[in-house]
């Protein structure tokens, strides 16, 4: 089995930052896409961020040149760092893998718990 925890959430003041990080870990052989996504309670799920294995990034038009998306393949651990947070980033920011089990065929998609992020003076 393979389980993804974040971390990383919590309150903090307009105009600040906070790191979240996503590791996975279990049975692996390798992961492809790392993604981002955030949901406000009653609202959809939305993408916020992805990254490929090798690398390549893309972001929701609400984010960019704020949040950037990072990855650690040693590790199995995907970033998103977030500067210059506004209230209306305030969600349940969730990490989302493509992931190649160990000894099976085929790639199987698994979703983090969550993590609160709350932007408020």
């Amino acid at each position: 089995q393979v389980q993804l925890v974040e971390s990383g959430g919590g309150l903090v003041q307009p105009g600040g930052s906070l790191r979240l990080s996503c590791k996975a870990s279990g049975s692996i052989a390798s992961i492809g896409a790392m993604r981002w996504y955030r949901q406000v309670l009653g609202n959809e799920r939305e993408l916020v961020a992805a990254i490929t294995s090798d690398g390549g990034t893309n972001y929701a038009d609400s984010v960019t040149g704020r949040f950037t998306i990072s990855r650690d393949n040693a590790k199995n651990t995907a970033f998103l760092q977030m500067n210059s947070l506004k209230p209306e980033d305030t969600a349940v920011y969730y990490c989302k893998a493509d992931v190649k089990r160990r000894l099976q065929v085929g790639w199987f998609v698994y979703w983090g718990q969550g993590t609160q992020v709350t932007v408020s003076s």
